[in-house]
């Protein structure tokens, strides 16, 4: 008999992240305390099916590896109702981007009335779209870079002035990023000086998303900050990224092994300028309805040394150079600490929503 709490531990996905998923995953694997967790393993295939424990577990042990013709043994709606594996206490899903950090799977937990780790439905839709999180970091006072949206039927109107490049470049000046407004580790991001790299910034961006972000190049140094908790949340120190070699932090500067960019943790900043990185990354984690975790990102103006806030990634990534836990080992919550808090959380909040009424008493 065991009093161990059964994790699924869910990775993969159909999402351009999926790479960063499966690292993720095997480094929560290998730190989880087995002391007090049964760990078992929920790979997604790309083709959004559940593939079997053996699998599941040969992808764990190897991220780097490909399963040839996976056994795939059920759609991921049959998630809590798997034969090669045990009735599951609470997930832990790990599926950076499209379904897995949009609300998608949360809803489908929500439905299967299990307890997860991390946001629920809302807070896990209005992170993953940018345009939602800095609506709601504006209402709360937190500066964020201007911009302009473009959904698809504007873009397809072709003399629709937003795909005009001088039109947006009177607003928001000839310096520009564009952006996904519903993607992560920056996939399909450009930076653009002149109007036909923002045509060809245009075109990559809509390959991700239906709406598209163009936002004034804010020039400084990437500043971070990491959140834990649900109701009561505490905020970590601030990290900073320097010496990318890079217009700003690339997917390949996040996550190859290449990578030129370099996490100081802490931050060798002014204390002012530290508390209110932490500040603001609170008061948007509350905004925007997040719980269980958040990392959050912001720009160090040069010209004037304001905080400015570039997003919140409510699913940030658990690699071996991942900011997220980095920053709270910093400050005394060693990684394997860290994902049993973040457990506890997922069980704090679902035990307490089965306290509230959903229909007249």
């Amino acid at each position: 008999m065991t009093n161990k709490t059964t994790v699924g531990l869910v990775f993969g996905g159909n999402s351009s992240e999926y790479e960063v998923s499966i690292q993720s995953a095997h480094n929560i694997f290998n730190a989880i305390d087995t002391n007090k967790f049964d760990v078992y393993p929920m790979w997604i295939t790309n083709d959004g099916y559940l593939a079997g424990d053996e699998d599941s577990r040969k992808v764990l042990d190897n991220p780097k590896m490909t399963v040839e013709n996976p056994h795939k043994v059920a759609n991921i709606s049959n998630i809590a109702n798997l034969e090669d594996r045990p009735n599951i206490d609470i997930f832990f899903p790990i599926v950076h981007g499209n379904l897995g950090e949009d609300g998608g799977l949360q809803g489908l937990f929500r439905i299967l009335d299990k307890p997860f780790v991390g946001d629920d439905i809302l807070g896990a839709a209005v992170t993953m779209d940018k345009e939602m999180t800095k609506i709601l970091a504006q209402r709360v006072g937190v500066p964020v870079a201007d911009w302009i949206s473009i959904k698809r039927f504007e873009y397809d109107e072709k003399d629709n002035s937003k795909v005009n490049y001088d039109y947006v470049a009177e607003k928001l000046g000839k310096d520009l990023f564009v952006k996904p407004s519903n993607q992560g580790s920056s996939v399909g991001v450009s930076h653009v000086t002149n109007a036909q790299e923002y045509q060809e910034a245009l075109a990559e961006a809509f390959k991700y998303d239906d709406k598209v972000l163009v936002e004034e190049t804010v020039h400084g140094s990437e500043v971070e900050t990491a959140v834990l908790g649900n109701d009561k949340p505490i905020v970590a120190g601030v990290g900073q990224i320097i010496n990318a070699s890079d217009s700003f932090y690339t997917y390949e500067n996040k996550y190859d092994d290449s990578s030129t960019s370099t996490l100081q943790i802490p931050a060798k900043l002014p204390e002012g300028i530290v508390e209110t990185v932490r500040k603001n990354a609170l008061k948007v984690y509350q905004a925007t309805e997040c719980a269980g975790l958040a990392r959050t990102d912001f720009m160090l103006r040069d010209e004037d040394q304001k905080i400015i806030l570039t997003e919140v990634n409510a699913l940030p990534g658990f690699t071996n150079i991942s900011m997220y836990p980095k920053l709270f080992e910093e400050v005394g919550i060693p990684y394997s600490e860290l994902i049993t808090r973040l457990i506890n959380l997922g069980m704090e909040r679902f035990n307490h929503k089965k306290t509230l009424l959903h229909k007249h008493d």
